[in-house]
């Protein structure tokens, strides 16, 4: 085998489609565009989901629904997170630093996952039903700063 002996395998290419050249080749006349009509002219086209002017689907169902653009920045942090953490008064800066929360979090809220055996404190950061109870009982607390809890 040599360099100019390399062709593609069987079957792997394709002749482009020739449209227009003459009644032998199977698409003279119209091209295959069929007679008449919007789609058979040169730039006859319409936008996606056009109906010919009836109200198109789209528009004939109810809206439905709503979708949180800031839903993607509230973070869950775990308790065994937290009891990796060298610092007893963790609030948002503390979590991004550690790496535990994106940088582009808005809010974190603290989830009762995993095991917790030291005393901290939550600034800003929310907690769970669970989550509070288990960072109560060993002395700490959860403060609310600004509404945030």
């Amino acid at each position: 085998m040599e360099l100019n002996n390399l062709k593609p395998g069987i079957g792997a290419k394709h002749s482009a489609k020739r449209v227009g050249r003459g009644i032998g080749s199977g698409l003279g006349k119209t091209a295959g565009r069929g007679h008449k009509g919007q789609k058979s002219r040169a730039g006859g086209f319409h936008k996606v989901g056009f109906e010919g002017g009836q109200m198109p689907l789209q528009r004939r169902l109810p809206k439905r629904g709503f979708v949180s653009l800031t839903a993607h920045r509230n973070a869950e942090v775990r308790l065994s997170e937290l009891n990796a953490l060298p610092i007893e008064e963790v609030d948002l800066l503390v979590l991004k630093q550690a790496g535990i929360i994106s940088m582009t979090a808005l809010a974190a809220k603290v989830i009762l996952s995993g095991e917790l055996s030291k005393k901290i404190v939550l600034r800003g950061v929310g907690a769970t039903k669970g989550a509070k109870a288990a960072i109560e009982k060993l002395g700490g607390t959860v403060e609310v700063v600004n509404g945030n809890a």
